[in-house]
């Protein structure tokens, strides 16, 4: 690992093509890192970057091996970028050098308790320990750390939170919102927002769609979710439909580079983000009049719940989805029995 000083406070970082775990080699790009130096920390400036190293070894390790997408490992890097200010902070205050080898079970604690006090939820705070152990689990087999600080320490129990989705009426509204404009960016959105209802993908998955992905004369889109694995999924006609049009004649207005693959493009030619997906769709929830919450999922959960709610098979809306374990999928069906329960109690006499 190289660095050199390019400002009084800053360091710009260059950390090494491969590093070797459990005798393999992983090679991977090289990271450049600007990193602001604390005024009050007096030790050596090496010492935050080898904190960071082992993070960025961590997430090359998941991207080689466990084949783990950007939006996961930014999550990751998120998360223990926030554990990695910690251990610093604790080191400064106790005049110490920050490592990892010297992060116990007991700072450890002091972490998650200092997550309660600045009022993160108990998901976030169950889902920055399921990161910790991750990481220090990898440090232990890569023989940084003897002992895991946080073995045997037991799960936050956090309740599953139900999805929340929006009734058919209420996405027929959302989905009539694109067609008001004639702009290329306009079709763009009604052909996203049709093919996310249409397919159930996810967000993520629907903003890595390449043109070739999606085949609008046999009706079916090729994905690829967590893990990197593909599946197919049919669509329905007047989805192709909408598809087609914005390829045919949408996308080539906002394409400026005609070797671009992305299939969803933004104002410069450029593959759409998740964040402008985001923000496309709060204004077409307001302009529906939509006084729900509506998330990038929104359309998902909903995908899901009408599905079941129409008779699907609970198997077959696993597959669409792509989810790993049925008892992911399972959780809708506590919406659709909830909708069965409230007609039931609507219209039995004896239930008034």
């Amino acid at each position: 690992m190289l660095y050199k000083e390019v400002a009084p406070d800053f360091l710009f970082v260059v950390f090494p093509h491969q590093f070797r775990f459990s005798g393999l080699t992983f090679a991977y790009f090289p990271h450049y890192v600007k990193m602001k130096l604390e005024d009050d920390i007096s030790t050596s400036k090496g010492v935050r970057i080898v904190v960071r190293d082992d993070i960025i070894k961590f997430l090359a390790y998941l991207k080689a091996e466990k084949g783990l997408s950007d939006n996961t490992s930014f999550a990751y890097d998120n998360d223990l970028s926030q554990l990695a200010k910690f251990v610093e902070e604790q080191a400064v205050k106790n005049g110490a050098i920050p490592s990892w080898t010297s992060f116990s079970r007991q700072d450890m604690m002091r972490y998650l308790l200092d997550l309660s006090d600045k009022k993160y939820a108990a998901t976030t705070r169950a889902r920055k320990l399921a990161a910790a152990r991750s990481f220090f689990k990898f440090l232990v087999t890569e023989g940084t750390l003897k002992e895991d600080p946080t073995q045997n320490m037991e799960s936050l129990n956090v309740g599953r939170s139900l999805p929340k989705p929006i009734s058919i009426n209420q996405v027929k509204a959302l989905l009539e919102q694109p067609k008001k404009s004639t702009t290329p960016e306009a079709k763009r959105d009604e052909a996203m927002l049709q093919l996310l209802y249409a397919s159930g993908m996810r967000v993520s998955e629907l903003i890595s769609l390449n043109v070739e992905d999606v085949n609008t004369i046999d009706g079916d889109v090729r994905v690829f979710g967590k893990g990197h694995k593909e599946r197919i999924i049919p669509i329905h006609q007047q989805a192709g439909t909408v598809v087609a049009e914005y390829v045919g004649n949408a996308r080539p207005q906002l394409a400026h580079n005609k070797g671009e693959k992305a299939m969803f493009l933004n104002r410069r030619g450029e593959r759409l983000t998740r964040q402008g997906f985001w923000q496309i769709l709060k204004q077409y929830a307001k302009q529906a009049g939509l006084t729900v919450p509506v998330t990038p999922h929104t359309l998902r959960h909903s995908f899901a719940t009408h599905m079941l709610s129409g008779g699907a098979d609970l198997r077959a809306v696993q597959e669409l989805l792509g989810h790993a374990n049925i008892s992911t999928t399972q959780v809708y069906t506590h919406l659709t029995t909830e909708h069965i329960r409230r007609s039931y109690e609507k219209a039995h006499p004896r239930a008034k």
